[in-house]
């Protein structure tokens, strides 16, 4: 019989609800403004210029509808079916591989477990499109197929450049929604939840491609973001290219929103997982709430809360999971090793001098790779924490407060490139191009991020509402969040190659992905003399592979994914 003392719920520490709707709405202002800036004037302005004809050398001429016309009658619909088509094999590993083995890995027991999300940070803290794609091409492609057979390569590309972050994304995403169940099947719904999202991200992923199209002899396999690009800047006809930004993101747009409906529906949240069964501290006090970071991975649920499920299998682990695993984890680092070789054999070559022109020191290439990508990162990440709290955590709108998010999801899935074009345009205007500032990717809100932390704080606040101070209950459990969410966008778009590609034009200027095309597709420069080691160097590699090993083992085992009907909010 549980004691009376330790069943009465403390007061809630939260603020009341005037100050939660004012606080709310302050600390999503941030937000909306950077929504405004840098994603809806773009997008409108985009939608205005597709309309008219526009060269960028005398006034602008309005054409209606023309461009839409020519384009459909072109073949526009066929490309985007080859587009999405290129997302089968992706899809196959999200939906089939994935699945598989974090029920191999959750039904392995605690350590085998362990040991897989500590391999599966391995790809993400390798990621290198460029020299990935760029080494692949140069060892495992005959010279002159990407030419003959277009989209033959670019479907290997696609695969090739994909394969090992989507597995690592979708196999911790399953793992989530498995944390804390007693059995597979109680973990259904929120595996059908996530397997909708990975649907529409891979899709608005795959879209958006730009490394792969490119080195795929773009000027015969059109893709969605190449014939933006070459339409619009190098043949100088940005009425048209806009027409097919528009186009873009008419359908990232229908994606953005089909995926928050889902997340809205589903009422999809992240918690902190219940303890293991016998795990050491079980035996704590039931009144008490261990800390978040970096403590074991139990956790307690204050009096008052529902727990989020049953408790999970113990850790002794299944025999056949455990074979099952240790042979998917041998096949995994084989074809690891096997995929990345032709980067890995090239990675300690560091010199830029054999480019086929002059270029900037090794320190000066390194800096304007990182350190714009840093800045953004900090600005965007900080937005995105301040307004997933605003809608997760204070709630201002009571039940509804997730509805606050609809604004955002038109371009939830909307990267850097199908707004390249508007984008560059503002920096021209703001003579930033080949300067640092221009450098600085153009988003100044991650709006995934922001729906992330919105995910993660609402599964949190239900504890702080329950009487947990802010500390223990809500700030302590974001912090490595946090810190996951800034290292995986620094890396991801220190990696990107589409927009310094546009706006760092010159030699001193270029970041190392640019470099790196430079010199490998212009001929100039043997396969086995190229310098890829300053893509990823090897300290920053080890940083983001330490950083993300210890956030899958001590943060990311703890978290579970939930849906349906959470506690009752005030």
């Amino acid at each position: 019989m549980t004691s009376p003392v330790l069943s009465v719920t403390k007061p809630s520490t939260r603020p009341g609800t005037g100050a939660r709707v004012g606080i709310g709405l302050v600390l999503l202002l941030p937000a909306f403004l950077a929504l405004l800036w840098s994603y809806l004037l773009p997008t409108g302005l985009a939608i205005q210029r597709s309309t008219t004809r526009d060269n960028l050398l005398g006034p602008a001429t309005d054409v209606g509808a023309e461009h839409y016309r020519q384009r459909f009658e072109q073949g526009v619909i066929g490309e985007y079916r080859m587009a999405l088509l290129l997302a089968i094999v992706p899809l196959v590993l999200a939906l089939l591989v994935a699945p598989l083995l974090a029920l191999l890995a959750d039904r392995a027991g605690r350590g085998p477990r362990l040991a897989a999300r500590a391999l599966l940070a391995v790809p993400v803290a390798g990621y290198a499109p460029v020299a990935l794609l760029l080494g692949w091409r140069l060892d495992r492609i005959e010279p002159g197929q990407a030419v003959e057979s277009p989209y033959a390569t670019l479907v290997e590309l696609t695969a090739v450049g994909s394969a090992g972050l989507v597995v690592a994304v979708a196999t911790t995403a399953f793992l989530a929604t498995l944390r804390g169940r007693r059995r597979p099947a109680d973990a259904l719904p929120a595996m059908a939840t996530v397997a909708g999202l990975l649907v529409l991200g891979i899709v608005a992923a795959t879209v958006q491609s730009f490394v792969a199209p490119l080195l795929a002899a773009s000027n015969r396999a059109q893709f969605p973001l190449t014939t933006i690009v070459v339409q619009s800047l190098a043949r100088m006809d940005v009425g048209r290219g806009s027409a097919d930004a528009v186009l873009l993101l008419a359908l990232l747009a229908v994606l953005g929103l089909a995926a928050t409906a889902l997340l809205l529906v589903t009422r999809a949240r992240i918690e902190l997982a219940d303890a293991p069964a016998g795990d050491p501290a079980t035996a704590a006090p039931a009144s008490t709430t261990a800390p978040a970071w970096p403590a074991s991975s139990a956790v307690t649920t204050p009096p008052g809360v529902p727990t989020s499920g049953s408790s999970a299998p113990t850790t002794g682990g299944s025999g056949p999971a455990r074979i099952g695993l240790a042979v998917a984890g041998v096949v995994a680092v084989g074809l690891m090793l096997w995929v990345a070789w032709p980067w890995l054999s090239r990675s300690f070559r560091f010199t830029n001098d054999l480019g086929p022109v002059p270029g900037a020191g090794l320190s000066d290439m390194l800096i304007w790779t990182w350190l714009p990508t840093l800045v953004a990162t900090l600005v965007t990440i900080t937005v995105a924490v301040a307004g997933g709290f605003a809608i997760g955590g204070l709630r201002p709108l009571g039940r509804f407060s997730e509805l606050l998010l609809l604004p955002f999801a038109p371009w939830l899935f909307v990267g850097t490139g199908p707004l390249a074009v508007e984008s560059y345009l503002r920096t021209r205007d703001f003579d930033q191009v080949n300067t640092f500032l221009g450098v600085i990717p153009p988003g100044w809100v991650s709006i995934p991020a922001l729906f992330l932390f919105t995910l993660l704080f609402r599964g949190l606040e239900p504890r702080w509402r329950a009487g947990g101070g802010f500390g223990r209950t809500m700030f302590a459990p974001a912090v490595p969040m946090v810190l996951l969410a800034g290292l995986v966008t620094w890396l991801v778009s220190s990696g990107q190659l589409l927009w310094p590609w546009i706006v760092a034009q010159t030699p001193s200027t270029r970041t190392a992905p640019v470099e790196a095309l430079a010199q490998g597709t212009t001929g100039r420069i043997p396969a086995d003399e190229l310098a890829l080691g300053a893509l990823l160097p090897l300290p920053m590699l080890l940083l983001f592979l330490v950083a993300l090993v210890v956030l899958q083992v001590r943060y990311l085992d703890r978290l579970a994914i939930r849906v349906g009907r959470a506690p009752e909010r005030s």
